[in-house]
């Protein structure tokens, strides 16, 4: 089942939904924002994205600026904050299988159907 991680209040994430939801009705809407990811849900999508957690950061953000910018984490340290901070992840992530994708722009979703 294709998963999107989704914020509501993103214009990116509600365009990439809306690119999916023209390309199929069978995928799962998560809000992550009002269901916060675990540490093990988190690492698990950084896996599939195979990216660095760094590029999974959204750099514009309040918290990543004050707190973050110019430190060096591990993944497990990157993971924690994600899970602890959701609004400094990318959006949306879309999932399908052991792959996943940010909808940004949303025609990277076609990537992974």
């Amino acid at each position: 089942m294709i998963k999107i991680y989704h914020n509501t209040r993103c214009k990116h994430s509600r365009n990439g939904l809306e690119y999916l939801k023209s390309k199929t009705d069978d995928f799962e809407i998560v809000e992550y924002l009002k269901n916060p990811l675990s540490a093990e849900e988190m690492e698990d999508i950084i896996d599939k994205l195979n990216i660095e957690p760094i590029d999974i950061v959204r750099k514009q953000e309040d918290y990543y600026k004050k707190s973050l910018k110019g430190k060096t984490l591990s993944k497990a340290e990157w993971v924690k904050e994600f899970a602890a901070n959701p609004k400094i992840i990318q959006r949306p992530i879309v999932i399908n299988g052991d792959k996943a994708v940010i909808g940004i722009p949303p025609e990277n979703i076609d990537n992974i159907l």
